[in-house]
């Protein structure tokens, strides 16, 4: 307890708290979109941001998430091309992204640990400016995914049919692939750039192992990170007092350790829901019965009318109706 009254242990919480909700936010839309490596991708490139920070005096925060916004763009503008060789070219932003970084701090002569307070995090050893800096952030972060949380789920769902409700598509991938850069520089003190993507992913992937809605899925995924992030450094704080332990990987693990936990326990509730629901609920539905419309007409394969299947039967769209064949008439849905 009386670590807890410490400046710095107080600074530390409060960035852990507002990253763990920030990260699974955004992640959840990535996992959707099949995007999961996205945050890994955009950390690679963060590093450059960082690296010009420490070079120039700048704040590494700001260059890190100017950056990183500039690649999350590029990313994106790659990704929605879908050239052959695009998943080529996101290799060469990654990889080029992290080697210029290292070479930047070489050439200032900066110092190998300074940098690793960013490649693998240093929550302990922020500073008040950064704490309030991570907590503006991550609360941008937090309101937008969930005040725009219908528009995004439906584009990263099914981007043809939020084009034809109107939707703004390349505005809101865009979006979130800005916030999504936010997030990693927001995460990058806590975790550390190269673990950025597992605060982001495996909350997200723990959560759907127990929900079913894609709600419950995005609150539950902000309490597991919340939970991993402050419990994972309240572990690392007290292992320092036998073993030298940094907060970024144990916040990594026991987050992992979640996911070995919900796993077999959604395995358990789909095999249970299974064995009492073997089949899905198809309810009868409420029909009239149709004759005089097909006295001279019989429904089939080749009739002319869309043929809809429905449970064990097929269907025939006929003058906006659905009818269905029963017996020697038919049933009007």
């Amino acid at each position: 307890m009386e670590l807890l009254g410490l400046p710095f242990m107080q600074r530390a919480l409060l960035a852990a708290l507002f990253t763990g909700l920030a990260a699974p936010a955004i992640g959840t839309y990535l996992v959707q979109r099949r995007l999961s490596l996205m945050g890994d991708g955009i950390g690679h490139v963060a590093v450059t941001g960082v690296a010009l920070g420490l070079l120039t005096g700048a704040s590494p925060t700001w260059t890190a998430v100017v950056v990183a916004v500039l690649g999350a763009v590029l990313i994106e503008v790659i990704r929605e091309r879908g050239h052959t060789n695009g998943d080529v070219a996101l290799a060469l932003l990654f990889y080029g992204g992290l080697a210029g970084g290292v070479l930047i701090a070489g050439l200032g002569g900066l110092s190998q640990s300074r940098l690793n307070q960013y490649l693998f995090g240093s929550i302990t050893t922020i500073s008040p400016g950064d704490v309030v800096v991570t907590m503006v952030l991550a609360a941008v972060v937090v309101l937008l995914c969930l005040g725009l949380s219908p528009q995004l789920f439906a584009v990263a769902q099914d981007q043809e049919f939020a084009r034809v409700a109107g939707l703004k598509v390349r505005f809101y991938n865009v979006l979130v692939a800005v916030l999504a850069a936010v997030t990693v520089t927001v995460a990058m003190r806590t975790v550390g750039l190269l673990l950025v993507s597992a605060l982001m992913v495996v909350p997200v992937a723990a959560s759907q192992q127990v929900t079913r809605s894609f709600r419950t899925t995005l609150a539950a995924a902000m309490g597991l990170g919340m939970l991993a992030s402050v419990g994972g450094l309240l572990i690392s704080a007290w292992a320092s007092f036998h073993a030298t332990i940094a907060p970024g990987p144990t916040i990594v693990l026991l987050a992992l350790a979640c996911f070995l936990i919900t796993w077999p326990v959604g395995a358990w509730l789909r095999r249970r829901k299974r064995i009492h629901a073997p089949f899905p609920d198809d309810p009868e539905p409420e029909h009239e019965v149709c004759v005089e419309e097909h006295v001279d007409h019989q429904h089939g394969p080749d009739c002319g009318h869309v043929a809809v299947p429905h449970g064990d039967h097929v269907d025939y769209v006929h003058d906006g109706h659905r009818h269905a064949p029963h017996g020697e008439h038919y049933d009007e849905h």
